[in-house]
């Protein structure tokens, strides 16, 4: 083979989606390739005109035009267009302009077709277009998994529910139990019944109200450790109105529910009827992560060493949802639901040592775990919120020894201190609730840097322990006020903007460079971390109570605020960049390194790279459109 063809075959191989032909398919392109030179300025496609070859840019850079003049994409070494021409009639849909003297190889049609016909992987590259390559991109790494996901719970049941009636002694409960071999039963209301009617055939005790559950546990506990005698009513020692799952929910969504809770049984609904009852040993077979054994496992340690002790199985659970190719969103809700079980834990052993409260509080969550978004590398954001009987002469030295004796243990289970000393051991976050709807109001009224940081933090909370409805009032707080202050939101998405992607100007990547003199790009700091920033504004913006930022999205778009199509591409880039940053983290921690966010592009493949681009151009046009949408405002001066 001359030498030239040698060069153009080896260029090729280096970009998506020529990477991945086989070399002898390579060497037949590169025959077949001609080779065009523009000066910088001359129109190298005009929308509208006939097209017959790929474009592909050896060197040089290119500007894409939509049929309006404005600016689509620039493109630059190893980048291709006129593809879309190609697939829709040989027509020129969008024009292209050289925006420096550029060498480019043409690639006949004829050629390009048969490229997409014989090789899966080139016809998706070329058939998706923009931020639509990434949704590819995303399917074709979650199409062997999340089993978890797929499986409904209804597919878990393997028989009806056993009900027994509210007044029935606990004694004769325990013998159907026994008869029916079940761990668990129903209690229902003989006196009430769901109506029904379309007159739908349904077995008695699954029309019948279910007024708690009583396991086997629960017995043990709450009956023979306690002394009650036989004749007790189950109605008095039941857990009434427990929690429940749809039978139409996945097992994913179950195994949450008994992690965020605790629990061992979940009673299965069909809409309001009991179905059946699924226990821990049912999800746990769908469960290979063994997530569940370890929230159990959390429960059961007595000391603050115990829980220390569970970190490498933290880390192994990990490693072994990013090994079963679990979603984005799957791995931040497990491990997110991990650290509540450690938080809370510590807290019952706070209790245990120190006694009870002097006054009903919640513990406080804030960042990534309040958005079950948390992954390894994470330090802790979190407060008490109290009840307002509290003062601080008689009741802050045990709220100030239980969140020190919390904040330490975390630390010891790998939750790094929060360095800007976000945390309950501070006493400026250990207040009553009515200075915290002050913070709240004021930072919401009186914008300014400092506030704006404690925003962006706190504006993302949940409550983990204690009386939640305290947290829960600051939520709805948060919901109304912020949607109803325009400038507050103005200057919340001038902040959201402080953080850019690494973008360059013909979208290659600006690098950082670490102490061991390696290019690399902070994932979390330029990616994850601007989007979570700006569809926290639009989520305020609509008075939305959610703190996910995918159930902010749709909270989104169920105001209409956002296109669908724009929501879709945030969408599909927070869950790609998440991807991304999951498997980096769960490599490093197999390699016995510290986990980080920092990824080198140059150890990624030509289209992963691209995937990387199309996202960090998600960011990019979204930040736009926030300065837009939310035009800068005067900012109140720090107090």
């Amino acid at each position: 083979m001359q030498i030239e063809l040698i060069e153009i075959r080896d260029h090729l191989n280096r970009f998506a989606p020529f990477d991945n032909l086989p070399e002898q398919t390579l060497d037949e392109i590169a025959r077949q390739v001609q080779v065009g030179y523009f000066k910088a300025g001359c129109e190298i496609l005009a929308s509208g005109a006939p097209i017959h070859e790929l474009h592909y840019v050896r060197s040089g850079a290119v500007e894409i035009h939509r049929r309006g003049g404005e600016l689509h994409n620039r493109l630059t070494e190893g980048d291709i267009f006129g593809q879309a021409g190609l697939l829709r009639g040989n027509k020129v849909r969008l024009g292209a302009r050289a925006l420096e003297d550029s060498l480019i190889y043409f690639i006949p049609g004829p050629l390009f077709q048969q490229l997409c016909d014989q090789f899966d992987s080139f016809a998706d590259f070329v058939e998706a277009e923009g931020q639509s390559r990434l949704k590819s991109a995303l399917e074709d790494s979650h199409g062997k998994a999340s089993e978890l996901m797929k499986i409904r719970v209804r597919k878990l049941i393997s028989r009806s529910p056993v009900s027994v009636p509210l007044d029935m002694p606990v004694q004769q409960v325990a013998k159907v139990m026994s008869e029916q071999s079940v761990s668990s039963v129903i209690i229902v209301n003989p006196g009430r019944r769901w109506p029904n009617p379309a007159q739908v055939q349904v077995a008695d005790q699954q029309n019948q109200v279910m007024a708690g559950i009583l396991t086997d546990r629960d017995l043990r506990t709450r009956v023979l450790a306690e002394g009650l005698p036989g004749d007790t009513p189950v109605s008095q020692v039941m857990t009434p109105g427990p929690v429940t799952v749809q039978a139409d929910e996945s097992v994913f969504e179950a195994m949450l529910c008994m992690l965020r809770n605790n629990i061992h049984h979940l009673p299965v609904l069909q809409r309001r009827r009991p179905v059946g009852m699924i226990s821990l040993a049912d999800v746990i077979r769908y469960e290979s992560r063994s997530s569940l054994y370890l929230v159990n496992s959390i429960f059961n340690q007595n000391s603050v060493e115990g829980l220390k002790s569970l970190l490498p199985d933290l880390h192994a659970t990990f490693v072994r949802m990013v090994a079963d190719d679990a979603s984005a969103h799957m791995v931040g809700r497990a491990m997110s639901s991990i650290g509540r079980a450690f938080t809370r834990r510590l807290l019952v052993l706070a209790e245990e040592k120190l006694g009870p409260p002097p006054v009903p509080y919640c513990f406080m969550i804030a960042g990534s775990m309040a958005r079950d978004e948390q992954l390894l590398l994470t330090d802790q954001d979190n407060a008490l919120v109290l009840d307002d009987s509290f003062d601080p002469d008689r009741h802050d030295a045990y709220f100030a020894e239980l969140a020190q004796f919390v904040s330490n243990g975390l630390s010891a289970c790998g939750y790094a201190y929060c360095k800007g000393g976000i945390m309950a051991s501070n006493p400026k976050w250990r207040q009553p609730l009515n200075v915290w709807r002050g913070y709240f109001s004021q930072w919401i009224e009186q914008p300014n840097p400092e506030t704006l940081l404690n925003s962006s933090i706190f504006f993302d909370l949940d409550g983990v322990y204690g009386n939640t409805s305290l947290v829960e009032n600051l939520k709805e707080l948060l919901a109304e006020k912020a949607s109803a202050t325009p400038a507050f939101l103005a200057a919340l998405a001038r902040n959201a903007l402080n953080r850019t992607p690494p973008l360059g100007f013909f979208r290659t990547f600006v690098m950082e460079t670490d102490g061991r003199q390696k290019n690399i790009i902070n994932l979390k700091g330029r990616g994850t971390a601007p989007l979570t920033d700006l569809i926290r504004v639009h989520a305020l913006a609509c008075g939305s109570k959610a703190q996910n930022s995918l159930e902010r999205l749709d909270a989104i778009a169920a105001t209409k605020l956002l296109p669908k199509e724009a929501l879709e591409h945030l969408r599909y880039a927070f869950e790609f960049l998440s991807l991304v940053r999951i498997r980096h983290q769960a490599r490093e921690v197999e390699a016995g390194n510290p986990p980080d966010n920092y990824v080198e592009p140059e150890k990624f493949s030509s289209s992963e790279r691209h995937h990387l681009k199309e996202a960090f151009q998600v960011v990019s046009n979204a930040q736009k459109f926030l300065r837009f949408r939310y035009p800068a405002q005067p900012m109140a001066r720090p107090q």
